[in-house]
C-alpha cells in the first residue's frame, strides 16, 4: 500500500537498507549506496553474488528475513515479479517501524500490484530504473519513480546515491506510474536494439562492411550512441553482458502484457519473436545485442 502518516527522518549515514538482489544492476547499487554511507544488508538468492559487498563494509544476510531485520528501508531488485513479491513479502515483516519499500526491478503491472498488496502497511515506491551495467557502476542511473509525497524526503538521499536524475512521475505505487514510463522506455531500447542487430546482418547480406553504416549514420539526425555501443559488441563478439538477453526477452514479454487491446504493437511483437529466437539458440547469458543471432536462419 501506498499510505502511511508518521514517519521518522534519516540521514543517509543512520539509515539502514535491506537490499534484495545483487545481480549486474544490484550489486554496483548496493555498493554506491554503501560508499554514500548508508548500512546495507544485503540478500542474492546466490550468496556468493553478494560477496564482493563485504570488502565494502556491508552484511550479507542469509535470507530475506535476516537482510531485512531493523531496516529503516527495503529495496528490490529482482528479475521478476515472483521471486520480488516472494522475498520481499518475507522482509516486511522485519523491518522497522515506519519502514519503507522502494521496488526498483522490473516486473510488470501486475507484478507491481503484487508488491503492493505483499507490502501491507508499509508504504511502497515503484521506482524502476533506466540504465544498464556501466550506468549502475558509475551511479548514473535514472529512477523512475511513484510513491506517497511525504516519503519522498527519504527515499531521495538513495535515489541520489545510485542515480544521476530522478523523474517523480505519480504520488500512488498501485497505479505503477514508474512501472508504465519504464516499460514505454524499455520498449525504445529493445526495438532499437534490434534495429542495430538487424541492420548489421542486412550490411552483412548485401556486402556492405557493417563499419560503414555505423559511418554513414554518425553525426547525422538518424545517429545514436546506442547504434555504435551495441554495434560495436557484434563487431568484436565480445557479448559480455551489460543487460543479458534473457532480461530483455523477459522485459519485451512484460511490455505485451501491459499493451491494451486499444493498440497494436507490431515492433514489440516482432521484437519479442526475435528474442525468443535467440534465446532458443542459446545465448540467454549473453549481452542482448546478441539478438544479432536470431537474422540467422
Amino acid at each position: 500500500m501506498s499510505g502511511g502518516s508518521s514517519f521518522p527522518s534519516w540521514e543517509s549515514s543512520m539509515t539502514t537498507v535491506a537490499f534484495l538482489g545483487t545481480g549486474t544492476m544490484g550489486l554496483p547499487m548496493a555498493r554506491n549506496l554503501r560508499t554514500a554511507g548508508f548500512e546495507v544488508r544485503a540478500w542474492n538468492r546466490t550468496r556468493s553474488r553478494a560477496a564482493p559487498l563485504v570488502e565494502h563494509g556491508a552484511v550479507v544476510a542469509d535470507s530475506p528475513t535476516e537482510g531485512a531485520r531493523g531496516a529503516d528501508v527495503l529495496v528490490t531488485m529482482l528479475h521478476d515479479a515472483e521471486s520480488t513479491a516472494t522475498a520481499g513479502a518475507e522482509a516486511v515483516a522485519a523491518l522497522n517501524p515506519g519502514a519503507v519499500w522502494v521496488q526498483m526491478g522490473t516486473i510488470g503491472l501486475p507484478g507491481t500490484s503484487q508488491v503492493c498488496a505483499a507490502a501491507g502497511d508499509v508504504p511502497v515506491v515503484d521506482a524502476p530504473v533506466l540504465g544498464t551495467k556501466a550506468p549502475a557502476e558509475n551511479a548514473g542511473l535514472v529512477v523512475l519513480a511513484a510513491g506517497p509525497p511525504q516519503v519522498r524526503d527519504r527515499v531521495q538521499p538513495l535515489f541520489d546515491a545510485v542515480g544521476s536524475k530522478t523523474l517523480w512521475v505519480g504520488e500512488d505505487a498501485e497505479q505503477a506510474a514508474g512501472t508504465r514510463l519504464k516499460l514505454v522506455a524499455n520498449n525504445w531500447v529493445l526495438t532499437l536494439t534490434n534495429a542495430v542487430a538487424e541492420s548489421f546482418s542486412l550490411a552483412e547480406d548485401l556486402g556492405v562492411d557493417p563499419k560503414d553504416f555505423l559511418s554513414a549514420i554518425e553525426g547525422t539526425a538518424t545517429d545514436s550512441a546506442y547504434a555504435h555501443v551495441k554495434g560495436a559488441a557484434i563487431l568484436s563478439g565480445d557479448f559480455t553482458p551489460s543487460f543479458a538477453l534473457s532480461g530483455a526477452a523477459k522485459d519485451a514479454g512484460l511490455i505485451a502484457q501491459a499493451a491494451s487491446s486499444r493498440v497494436r504493437l507490431d515492433l514489440t511483437e516482432a521484437v519479442r519473436e526475435r528474442f525468443a529466437r535467440a534465446l532458443h539458440a542459446g545465448h540467454g547469458d549473453e549481452d542482448m545485442a546478441a539478438v544479432y543471432y536470431a537474422s540467422r536462419p
